[in-house]
Parts: C-alpha cells; structure tokens; sequence
C-alpha cells in the first residue's frame, strides 16, 4: 500500500497556490476551477490544495532544514518552530543511521502548520 494523496486547507486557492508554488519550487499539475482544487507531485504523492478540506501537518523533506528556514524567513513566511535536532538514529528503522533528524515548523499562507525535516549525518550538525 502506498499514500497516494494528502489534502491540504486552503481557505484562498490562489494564495495558497502562490505558497505552495514557492515553497516546492514546482507549478502545480493541475487546476480545476470550479470547483476549486489545485494539485502539486511530492514525489509521487499528490498534494491537493482544497477549500473543503480539513487543515493537515505536511512534513516536507528538505536538504537542510537550517539553511531552508532561513530562507523561507526572508521572504517573510513564519517560523513557528526553528531548526532543531528531534532525534538520533542509531540504526536504520527510521532514517539512515549515523544522522540526525532535524526538523521545523513555518505557518503557510493559509495558517496551516507545516513541518521541514532534514537527516544529515551527525559530524556536521557541530
């Protein structure tokens, strides 16, 4: 089984469209208005930008959450959470051994909270 879609709140289409265009640095794959929906491809899974849908924590995979923070935070967009090392992996259950799981939280355009994770190996997070 696979996840193939996650919906998404978003109470103005075009904002949100706009913010989500910048954030993943891809145009949607599709609109279809009316009735109001915007589709985005994170890597395979379809994220749905939707007026009716209920608001979701997305966890986004970026290269560096610390540098990608920072430049989310000049272009005025909210860090709610900053860069932070949540968890070491010792093994590989849950992400590459040998990294640090760091993560962050900003605030969308329509006031969804949105989560960046990055795992880099442990000798660079000094």
């Amino acid at each position: 089984m696979e996840l193939i879609q996650v919906a998404q709140r978003a109470v103005d289409l075009e904002r949100a469209t706009a913010f989500y265009t910048a954030l993943l640095g891809s145009e949607p794959l599709a609109i279809y208005n009316p009735p109001g929906l915007v589709f985005f491809d994170l890597g395979g899974t379809r994220l749905l930008l939707d007026p009716g849908a209920p608001a979701a924590l997305l966890y986004l995979n970026v290269p560096d959450v610390r540098s990608f923070a920072e430049s989310l935070r000049v272009d005025g967009v909210a860090i709610l959470t900053e860069p932070h090392v949540i968890f070491h992996h010792e093994d590989s259950t849950l992400g590459p051994r040998g990294t640090d799981e760091w993560m962050a939280f900003i605030k969308d355009s329509e006031g969804n909270t949105v989560g960046l994770v990055s795992q880099i190996p442990s000798s660079t997070t000094a």
